[in-house]
């Protein structure tokens, strides 16, 4: 039933009781885009390349931004 619903080992579900007894269970869906990590990143490297290390910290550090505290590096 999870992977129907699109809920990917370690993701977030989000779960609403409704007013007539039946219950809705979703995926969780970010709440960033690659707009606003493109824009977050935008001017800080100077036209530097940047190590994957680098870009993860960058993608945490945006996602924190976010809003999004479950963002961890693998």
């Amino acid at each position: 039933m999870l992977k129907h619903l699109g809920i990917e080992p370690g993701g977030k579900i989000r779960l609403e009781l409704l007013p007539d007894g039946r219950a809705e269970l979703k995926a969780e869906q970010p709440k960033g885009s690659w707009r606003e990590l493109q824009s977050f990143l935008k001017g800080k490297t100077n036209g530097a390349r940047l190590s994957i290390d680098q870009i993860h910290d960058a993608i945490a550090d945006a996602g924190t931004a976010a809003g999004l505290s479950g963002i961890e590096r693998k």
